[in-house]
């Protein structure tokens, strides 16, 4: 069955093999364009792996670091093939191999497809991963002695203060939890003595929660306590602290870089999709030539 029939003499032969030969080489630069957006997103995703409670994430950059080394090779391999296809004998070496060739095109394509599918359904496997992630990082955040965990403090201020946000869900998070270390305390303290489960639990939350764009001092110590502070009320006051959980600002930051990087590569499915009919077009016309002593048949 044969369909979308176009005669194609030599000029357009020419002009067909030279414009795919020059596409090809495009799809060569898109491919290290998505393996290198692959190893960005896998570097940023490492960056906050502490705060990741398993390696499922990664899944994702590394299909796209495959995907783009396979593309770079089948792309520069496609453009070898239509760079001969200028010359007739220089083709003929080709003939054999074209047909599995576009069949391997077709499937780069499926895993294309898949590959995007995975980059917009990413966020739900990072919302769990992050949800017990994070929350098993704020434990350790007073364990600034212990080795191993010592970085914990460090990583989440610096999470906290360059997104904005304070927290898992929120900033309450932090007072069910003992943030401050041991060092720090003094457990003669009546106060100390009376906290619940032999843990100094407090409506406070780490510096790095603090909002400093906030016109006054930062009220991170006694939150919910009015009295503690000059001309307050946690009920209705805007408070100058991040309210937004970390966990959320997180799943924003890594769905709006998936998403874009989604898009991307189902615009280079369609674009490949349409090289792939063009190498077709090239390859049955030179294969119907009436005589192929003759070029220009």
């Amino acid at each position: 069955m044969v369909l979308m029939t176009v005669k194609c003499d030599l000029k357009k032969r020419l002009t067909l093999a030279q414009g795919l030969w020059l596409m090809n080489w495009f799809f060569v630069m898109a491919g290290v364009l998505v393996f290198s957006l692959g190893l960005v997103l896998k570097v940023k995703l490492r960056k906050r792996s502490e705060m990741m409670d398993n390696a499922e994430s990664h899944f994702v950059p590394n299909s796209l670091i495959c995907v783009g080394i396979f593309g770079c090779a089948l792309n520069a391999f496609r453009g070898k093939i239509c760079y001969d296809s200028l010359d007739l004998a220089k083709y003929n070496k080709w003939k054999p191999f074209l047909k599995p060739y576009l069949a391997t095109c077709f499937i780069f394509n499926i895993l294309l497809l898949l590959t995007a599918g995975l980059c917009f359904t990413m966020r739900l496997a990072l919302e769990s991963t992050l949800m017990h992630g994070l929350k098993s990082g704020m434990r350790y955040y007073k364990d600034t002695e212990m080795p191993g965990r010592c970085y914990m403090k460090t990583t989440l201020d610096m999470m906290q203060i360059e997104f904005c946000c304070c927290g898992n869900n929120n900033y309450k998070d932090w007072f069910k939890i003992q943030w401050i270390s041991n060092c720090y305390l003094d457990f003669s303290s009546i106060h100390i003595k009376s906290n619940v489960d032999g843990k100094y639990l407090m409506d406070g939350v780490p510096f790095s929660c603090c909002n400093p764009s906030s016109p006054r001092p930062c009220s991170q110590l006694q939150i919910t306590n009015n009295s503690a502070h000059y001309s307050y009320d946690h009920h209705s006051e805007e408070l100058n602290i991040w309210t937004r959980g970390c966990r959320e600002a997180l799943l924003s930051y890594y769905s709006s870089m998936l998403n874009s990087i989604g898009i991307l590569v189902l615009l280079v499915l369609l674009l490949e999709g349409a090289v792939m009919v063009g190498l077709r077009y090239l390859h049955t016309s030179l294969e119907s030539l009436s005589n192929p002593e003759d070029p220009e048949s």
